[in-house]
């Protein structure tokens, strides 16, 4: 390797320890015995060293970020919501580029990569999955997304949407989206039936957004979790939201907890405002994976959100009433490591053959810089500097 593509980021503390040097070569970290003053010196001396978040739960096609406030209507039922969404969404500026506004301001807080649900439905098409897969391909040098192809509408309460689901896959999604069988379509087995197997036919992951709550919830969970290890396809679901799991009793949680973790289940929260929160530590305890994201932001549905996943980090943390220096490095450790998993990208543990994503920020802990949820001041990708003090450097954005 030449020199030329050695970085050296001198005296930084990864996860709060002893400050030592990073040396990165071809993206990836390497032993730095032996390497003193060789490469490009990056600086950093004294700051805190994080993995790069990952954002495992966004809508960035409904979101009006860089475009005009938006004077939301008070909220009524959920049907009258996703109609107030759609009328709102045609005055709206195109998808590609309110989600690639969104994604650049994600990208300069730290967030390494995401998984973007985007409605697919009669009275959109695909035209959400182009946009989002556009927005994301002109960033490819700063993140890894996925795109769900999510069926906001319903699967079988919209006519035509299962069709529109499988060409979702030709436009640039790459999973398929689901959207509580019983409480929207009315219908566990019938739209299960349909996802998995399209799911099996085209070789896609699953996420299914899952609202409905008590036994009827958790009823769909654990048939979720049967169809997926029939299928054999442990490591390739997601369940979003899964509010049935808060409230739940020790015994039963920790039974679910177990179904989940044979299955290969991940769990994705995002700790909204008065939504039940998934009980995250007693599901990771049962080995459970469990990821974190953002949902909606700014959004005809929400005026809040931003994208930061440190502020994501701090939110848990602050609904689970976390207190000791673990619990809080605890909710930091779902928003990297939890949403790595998730997307099937490493885990950044800043051993040699790491890659170099992460973000260097002024905090003495991780469990400071979750309260404090200090700015990045330097957002590191394959071991480049793309983003200081919160903004894009080296041209920005899109190529």
């Amino acid at each position: 390797m030449e020199q030329c593509d050695r970085r050296r980021y001198s005296g930084v503390r990864p996860l709060g320890g002893t400050a030592r040097d990073l040396v990165i070569e071809g993206g990836r970290f390497v032993d730095a015995d032996g390497l003193a003053g060789a490469g490009e010196e990056c600086g950093g001396a004294g700051l805190l060293a994080l993995p790069a978040p990952v954002d495992a739960h966004i809508h960035p096609d409904k979101t009006t970020w860089g475009g005009p406030w938006l004077d939301r209507e008070p909220a009524g039922t959920l049907a009258e919501l996703i109609a107030y969404d759609a009328s709102v969404r045609t005055g709206m500026a195109p998808v590609a580029e309110r989600a690639g506004a969104l994604f650049d301001h994600a990208v300069a807080h730290g967030t390494r990569a995401l998984r973007a649900h985007a409605d697919v439905a009669p009275q959109y098409g695909v035209d959400n999955i182009r946009g989002v897969r556009a927005a994301a391909d002109a960033r490819a040098r700063l993140l890894d997304v996925q795109v769900v192809a999510f069926p906001q509408l319903g699967v079988l309460a919209a006519p035509g949407t299962d069709v529109l689901l499988e060409k979702a896959l030709d436009e640039g999604a790459d999973l398929v989206g689901g959207l509580d069988p019983v409480g929207f379509d009315g219908d566990r087995d019938g739209q299960l039936d349909l996802l998995f197997a399209l799911a099996e036919r085209r070789g896609v992951g699953l996420d299914i957004h899952l609202h409905d709550r008590g036994a009827v919830g958790i009823d769909q969970i654990l048939e979720i979790a049967r169809r997926t290890a029939a299928a054999g396809h442990e490591g390739r679901v997601a369940v979003s939201h899964a509010f049935a799991l808060d409230g739940l009793g020790a015994a039963q949680l920790t039974d679910v907890a177990g179904t989940l973790a044979a299955a290969g289940i991940t769990v994705t929260t995002c700790a909204l405002g008065a939504d039940p929160l998934v009980p995250f530590a007693a599901l990771t305890r049962a080995g459970a994976a469990v990821a974190v994201g953002s949902d909606g932001v700014c959004d005809p549905w929400t005026p809040f959100g931003d994208a930061q996943m440190l502020d994501r980090a701090h939110l848990l943390a602050y609904r689970s009433d976390a207190r000791t220096d673990a619990e809080l490095a605890a909710c930091y450790a779902l928003v990297a490591d939890g949403g790595a998993d998730l997307l099937g990208l490493e885990r950044v543990a800043f051993r040699p053959g790491d890659p170099a994503d992460f973000i260097l920020v002024d905090a003495p802990s991780v469990a400071r810089a979750v309260v404090r949820r200090p700015v990045p001041r330097m957002v590191v990708r394959g071991g480049r500097i793309i983003a200081r003090d919160g903004e894009l450097v080296d041209g920005g954005g899109a190529l």
